[in-house]
């Protein structure tokens, strides 16, 4: 969203940027220079301690809610609200432009969010669909269910109180007929979406000047490439543990290790001189300068990492990223960790398919078919093609063409 932001303003619009008000968002938008607006929950809070499944629904009540308070008022004068995020946030934005009467747009991250007869959906913690029923179509009817049983009330409660009709089904609310998926068509080529005319823009790679620290750059500067390991927003629950094994199964590849420490708190196991740990960097930057990245399969750092002809090792959490881990394996530029939990043995495995001579060229092949001018696209629909009879955002909601602020 910071990437778009920074498109978007370059083509004269005002922007402002709704998401929790965790310290690093802050950080990254201030440094573009952009609004943000808190709203919601501690992004960080919930990924440490995700609800239970029981209090799901309240908590999708609050979120929604915080949606119709702090949304409407940052959209109010904005000619074109972006949609993303979690689905009540996301329901919750789009009924904001609703009763605005301003276009919106639905933004995914990755498709698997996407109804498609050729993949099943992703199951809601506490909601697993029954094993009996394997037919996607099905499962995805099933989803629809799962999620209109989560958020319709609270959602159309809220719609009541705006004055807006109830909503029959959360999902098509969400996503809409024309919804626009930011990923790069090398890394994630869009399969049979029969009931959706999706936009694939590219993905939304922020531009970054920032230089390396000095610490980090004497560290690069003093030997071969290291490995880089880092898990993003994960916690990596016994990240202790996660940290040392993959310190000794880096070092037992014969490679210096660069720990990336993230929200898993990761940091080095001994003052051996072959570790450095850092926090917020310039992956871009950096990434070109490494072996391979271990990481967590976040669409963000795949796509970061496939981009600087990085190989990879995904060790896949949840959501979306054994897709990902997925992609890596099946176009040859990493590994797919076989589970979440990397031990010595596994995390080797995984490092020696990544670090093979073969996988180096073909990352590096890879990566000069990977675009990197997805926001741009997007920033160009955006301010060129609101209203616009035909355009991504045509249809009930449209409006003027993009003169004010955007809201994302």
């Amino acid at each position: 969203m910071a990437a778009l932001a920074v498109r978007l303003r370059e083509l004269g619009a005002e922007v402002r940027v709704c998401a929790p008000a965790d310290e690093e968002f802050g950080k990254l938008l201030a440094g573009v220079g952009v609004e943000l607006v808190p709203v919601g929950p501690s992004a960080r809070a919930l990924t440490k301690a995700p609800p239970a499944p029981t209090s799901m629904p309240r908590r999708a009540a609050e979120v929604i809610a915080s949606q119709f308070d702090v949304v409407l008022a940052a959209a109010e004068g904005c000619d074109v609200l972006v949609a993303t995020g979690m689905m009540p946030a996301a329901a919750g934005a789009r009924s904001v432009a609703e009763k605005l009467g301003i276009p919106s747009v639905s933004v995914t991250f990755q498709q698997l969010t996407l109804p498609s007869p050729e993949r099943p959906p992703l199951a809601y913690r506490g909601r697993p669909f029954p094993p009996e029923v394997t037919d996607n179509r099905a499962l995805w009817e099933l989803d629809a269910r799962s999620i209109n049983a989560l958020f319709g009330e609270a959602l159309n409660t809220n719609r009541a109180a705006a004055g807006l009709p109830p909503v029959a089904d959360v999902r098509a609310h969400v996503v809409g007929d024309r919804p626009w998926l930011a990923t790069d068509p090398v890394l994630d080529p869009m399969g049979e979406l029969p009931d959706l005319d999706v936009v694939q823009t590219g993905a939304w790679l922020l531009p970054d000047e920032r230089p390396l620290p000095d610490g980090l750059l004497a560290f690069l500067d003093d030997g071969e490439p290291p490995v880089y390991v880092g898990f993003g927003s994960m916690p990596m629950r016994e990240s202790a543990d996660v940290a040392r094994v993959a310190v000794e199964a880096v070092r037992a590849q014969g490679r210096r290790v660069l720990v990336g420490r993230g929200w898993a708190d990761l940091d080095l196991i001994d003052d051996q001189g072959d570790c450095f740990a850092v926090g917020e960097v310039n992956q871009r930057a950096l990434f070109g300068r490494v072996a391979a990245v271990v990481h967590h399969g976040g669409a963000g750092t795949t796509t970061t990492a496939a981009r600087a002809g990085a190989p990879q090792v995904v060790v896949a959490q949840l959501a979306d990223q054994p897709y990902w881990a997925g992609r890596v394996a099946g176009l040859g530029i990493g590994a797919a960790h076989d589970g979440p939990t990397p031990t010595f043995a596994s995390l080797s495995a995984a490092l020696g398919t990544a670090l093979a001579p073969g996988t180096g060229a073909r990352a590096k092949a890879v990566a000069g078919t990977v675009r990197d001018d997805g926001a741009a696209v997007a920033a160009r629909l955006l301010f060129g093609a609101v209203g616009r009879a035909g355009g991504p955002l045509a249809g009930p909601a449209a409006g003027p063409p993009v003169t004010g602020p955007v809201v994302g």
